[in-house]
């Protein structure tokens, strides 16, 4: 729980990073924060040599598609989604995970984990849905009044987080599969390799970014923008927090906990990229929003108590 915890507080600071750099392109913001994630895994990576020469080929090649799905395609749409639409769009949308990879695992994930019974499950799920309905209809309602009236952009904005949900379903059930498979390989050596798999893919990116805006002879001042401090500073961070001590924090409680119940507690990136939103803006938040948060720790409170059965009890229980 409390390793899950750790991991939303720094996941959630990625939402900021768009809002802080408007006038980067998202998939510079993309590159940038896994080159940097690269960099900082490469010593990493030298002091735990001996465990990471363990890896097989396989092994890497599944840390190059966690990388490639998990982190550059992830990052890449919910940068693009919160440039076109804002924050509170994305987070709404983002903001369902907990469901959508609670119920995906549980079809999944069922007879290697034991299955979460739907009666007793169904209760946490209504109540983080209701939370995020409630947190999610004041942004939608703000953001309305807000918008400058191109549904195109915001559509667009709807469809990119709706992809990136889509990466970050698929990525946290194949991680856990992996650290669940190999319960006597270390998450910190699995986090410091999807770092170093990522590190190639990101400075591709970068090399091909930068091309590719010499051809168009685009304005933007490469290799770093018109703020290069705080671009590299800000990629720093979100490399170093976000990106390897937050995968690193998700790995323990991944190789901890049942993949349908650690699911769920990716509610916590929702309410701290709220906190960080709320914090940037300088507001507090709306009393609706306030419940809303309320039923979202409710419902990961009722969903701890929930215990994963064998199949063949689970068959009875359903």
């Amino acid at each position: 729980m409390l390793y899950a915890l750790a991991a939303g507080l720094m996941w959630g600071l990625v939402f900021v990073g768009p809002l802080l750099l408007p006038e980067y392109p998202a998939a510079l913001q993309s590159v940038g924060r896994y080159l940097a994630f690269g960099l900082i895994a490469l010593p990493l990576a030298w002091l735990d040599r001996v465990r990471l020469r363990e890896l097989t080929r396989g092994d890497w090649l599944e840390a190059l598609k966690l990388a490639a799905v998990g982190n550059l395609l992830y990052y890449l749409c919910l940068a693009s989604a919160i440039q076109r639409a804002g924050a509170p769009l994305p987070t709404m949308i983002i903001g369902t995970l907990p469901v959508v990879i609670a119920v995906s695992a549980n079809l999944r994930d069922h007879r290697r984990d034991g299955r979460l019974p739907w009666r007793q499950l169904w209760p946490s799920l209504l109540l983080i849905g209701a939370g995020i309905g409630c947190v999610n209809s004041v942004e939608l309602a703000a953001l309305q009044r807000e918008a400058g009236g191109d549904l195109g952009r915001y559509l667009g904005g709807a469809l990119l987080a709706t992809v990136a949900v889509a990466c970050w379903t698929w990525y946290p059930l194949r991680n856990a599969d992996w650290l669940r498979h190999h319960p006597g390989r270390s998450p910190r050596t699995w986090a410091t390799a999807q770092g170093v798999a990522t590190l190639p893919l990101a400075l591709l990116g970068y090399a091909l970014l930068w091309g590719g805006m010499a051809v168009a002879d685009s304005p933007f001042s490469m290799p770093f923008g018109p703020r290069p401090l705080v671009f590299l500073g800000l990629m720093a961070v979100i490399g170093l927090f976000a990106s390897w001590l937050g995968t690193l924090c998700w790995n323990e409680a991944s190789q901890r906990l049942p993949t349908a119940l650690v699911g769920q507690l990716i509610v916590f990136e929702t309410l701290a990229a709220l906190g960080y939103a709320f914090l940037l803006r300088a507001e507090w938040p709306a009393p609706l929003t306030l419940l809303g948060i309320a039923l979202l720790v409710a419902g990961v409170l009722s969903a701890l108590r929930v215990r994963p059965q064998p199949v063949a009890a689970a068959a009875h229980a359903a």
